[in-house]
């Protein structure tokens, strides 16, 4: 099982470990693309803050996230798992998950990144600050900038099982499985029960529970018909939609009563 997650955010500090090696990162078919991007993002926020600050978005407040990036190279680097918080990595929680928990997380998730691509929860990265939704001078919108590499390297990531994608739309625009992998992928949203409504904070949240309870019960499903039974297992309440034709995502609604 491979779940495509999306990064949050707000994020956690560096720390003082060793610094980041680009080469180390998994995926390194996505290597000359992270450098390509890291680059140019040092060398915006190594100039006019204002003119970072707008590219990337950032309000005042939000003006010590470019003196960040800019340090990049020399900063300590964590691994993403414990870099990566917000509601969805709050419910996830993998720091209390057991051991065999931790592995299968260690093999399973993949955090999609404007600024690495795609980082597995052990990959060591900086605290950094750059959404897929930037649109770098040099390199154009970093969603479209993704998508050639993305394409040559995900398929074989994804194996040959289940590909469950918990991404955003912004996330999911920088890769979208085709063909044979997309019949094996189940996409899902959370909606609350009474009102058949989506909210961002809940569906947030959810969405971190529904992959700690599959990492927690070492939940193996092969495809996206065993994922429902897994979640019904598990407790949770889906409605799923079955592509009508080969080559589509399944569509999974996971419906929950209460909104926390």
């Amino acid at each position: 099982m491979l779940v495509l997650l999306p990064p949050s955010e707000g994020k956690a500090s560096s720390g003082r470990g060793a610094p980041l090696k680009l080469e180390s990162l998994s995926l390194p078919g996505l290597s000359e693309a992270r450098e390509a991007v890291l680059s140019e993002l040092v060398e915006l926020c190594s100039g006019d803050e204002d003119k970072a600050r707008d590219v990337l978005g950032l309000s005042e407040g939000l003006r010590g996230e470019v003196g960040k990036n800019a340090e990049l190279r020399t900063a300590g680097a964590r691994p993403a798992g414990e870099i990566y918080t917000g509601v969805l990595y709050d419910a996830l929680d993998l720091a209390s998950l057991d051991a065999a928990a931790k592995k299968r997380a260690a093999r399973s998730l993949l955090v999609f990144s404007g600024l690495w691509g795609a980082v597995r929860i052990n990959d060591r990265i900086p605290s950094y600050r750059c959404s897929m939704g930037v649109k770098l001078p040099a390199l154009g919108a970093l969603g479209a900038y993704w998508r050639a590499p993305m394409a040559d390297v995900l398929p074989e990531a994804a194996g040959d099982g289940l590909v469950l994608d918990l991404r955003s739309s912004a996330y999911a625009s920088a890769w979208k499985p085709k063909g044979e992998v997309a019949g094996r992928t189940a996409t899902v949203r959370v909606l609350h029960a009474p009102t058949r409504k989506v909210v961002s904070h809940f569906n947030k949240a959810t969405k971190g529970r529904i992959v700690r309870s599959l990492l927690s019960a070492g939940a193996a499903p092969g495809g996206p018909a065993e994922l429902v039974e897994a979640l019904r297992d598990l407790g949770y309440e889906v409605e799923v939609e079955a592509p009508a034709k080969a080559g589509k995502a399944w569509m999974l609604d996971v419906l929950v009563a209460e909104i926390h």
